[in-house]
């Protein structure tokens, strides 16, 4: 099984520009998930959303050409794609004559979906179809009076009330570290829930107390879910995050037990 410390993570790296499929690096899922004590069937569905800001080609006429481009890959996919190599892969087409954005696309989701042992769904959006710039569909829950002094996660800071709900909360201040290179991830994220209502000083709390924690954004995602599943034990819960791009890609993963991932995704303010 490969490791995430054997990726081109934290490593000094030739740039290829010529394509090669080659540089694509998958992580199983299983070992994280063996780490929140999941195995089986998964208590969630979801889909995890990368954003490539940095894709570009050559058409049939050696003429440079640039899209965004949007993968979507099933939460229950076996492996998932290291970023770097992602970046590396995608920058791989720097001067490759592929043609079309059609072509191209085909030729990523073919590769992605071999990596991910999954069906992967590429769109490659031209500059003028570019996502808007719009804040998570939530209550904000940033400005709450809340002493904080928890910095590695504690489901225990959860509270919950008695009288029952339907809300979308969402916070700026979610940051996270990457495993291999400790690097800080900041995140915008919202949970939406129904069931008996979250205290929300304590949930910026719990959401807060992430910051020195290390993990990749999903299995982050994953373990938030899962506290407050057992923790509050909504009827309906659903944890998005969308992450700062890093190497001009940025991850967003959504996953829920009640309610499908949006098709469309609008960018955070900082994204």
């Amino acid at each position: 099984m490969k490791k995430p410390h054997d990726s081109p993570l934290g490593k000094s790296t030739a740039y290829p520009d010529r394509y090669d499929p080659s540089l694509l690096f998958s992580i199983d899922r299983r070992e994280a998930r063996e780490g929140l004590g999941l195995s089986g069937s998964l208590p969630f569905s979801g889909v995890d959303i990368w954003t490539a800001h940095e894709l570009a080609w050559l058409d049939h006429d050696g003429r440079p050409q640039v899209a965004i481009g949007e993968f979507r890959i099933d939460a229950r996919s076996a492996s998932l794609v290291e970023s770097k190599s992602l970046k590396l892969y995608l920058g791989s087409f720097a001067q490759e004559r592929v043609g079309t954005a059609e072509e191209l696309s085909a030729i990523i989701a073919a590769d992605l979906s071999r990596s991910c042992a999954v069906a992967v769904d590429v769109a490659l959006l031209r500059l003028d179809e570019a996502r808007q710039v719009a804040e998570l569909p939530a209550e904000s829950i940033d400005a709450l009076d809340a002493t904080i002094d928890h910095y590695l996660p504690d489901a225990s800071l959860l509270k919950i009330g008695k009288e029952r709900v339907e809300e979308a909360l969402r916070t700026s201040l979610f940051r996270s570290n990457c495993p291999v290179t400790g690097q800080p991830d900041y995140a915008d994220l919202m949970v939406r829930y129904r069931g008996r209502r979250i205290d929300r000083s304590s949930m910026l709390s719990y959401l807060v107390s992430y910051r020195q924690h290390a993990a990749f954004h999903e299995a982050c995602v994953e373990r938030i879910f899962l506290d407050i599943a057992a923790r509050c034990r909504p009827e309906g819960l659903t944890v998005y995050a969308r992450f700062l791009r890093r190497g001009g890609i940025d991850i967003n993963p959504f996953r829920s037990n009640f309610e499908a991932a949006p098709r469309s995704s609008a960018r955070t303010p900082r994204q």
